[in-house]
């Protein structure tokens, strides 16, 4: 494992999380609009009370715990589910923003290998 590489793309998906998470209180960056069953799937969503706080801290706590390096498998594995939704909703119902999912899966998956060792034990 390149530590020097793992830690550069633990913080770039830390700080992911941390500015995206925190977007979903604080809303700086603009959602642009949806149509169709993406804009359906959201508003449920949003009217849950499950994307707004439950998600945005969600994805605040896995950026921290990856920033400062605290349990960084734990944050790895709660950060997996996340990331193959991101991927299904944008392949299914929105597939032009499919990028910053894309990066979130990729780097969430590279990390789990270079932390391959401290899952070994889950498939024995």
């Amino acid at each position: 494992m390149n530590t020097k590489v793992s830690l550069i793309l633990r913080i770039v998906l830390g700080l992911i999380l941390v500015i995206f998470g925190a977007n979903k209180f604080a809303h700086f960056m603009p959602m642009p609009p949806m149509e169709g069953n993406a804009a359906t799937f959201m508003n449920g969503l949003g009217v849950s009370g499950y994307m707004f706080p439950l998600l945005g801290m969600l994805e605040i706590l896995i950026g921290i715990l990856l920033i400062t390096k605290k349990a960084v498998p734990f944050a790895l594995i709660l950060l997996a589910p996340l990331a193959v939704n991101m991927i299904l909703f944008h392949l299914s119902m929105a597939p032009s923003g499919i990028g910053p999912a894309a990066i979130v899966f990729i780097l969430n998956a590279v990390l789990i290998y270079f932390h391959w060792d401290k899952y070994k034990a889950l498939f024995n």
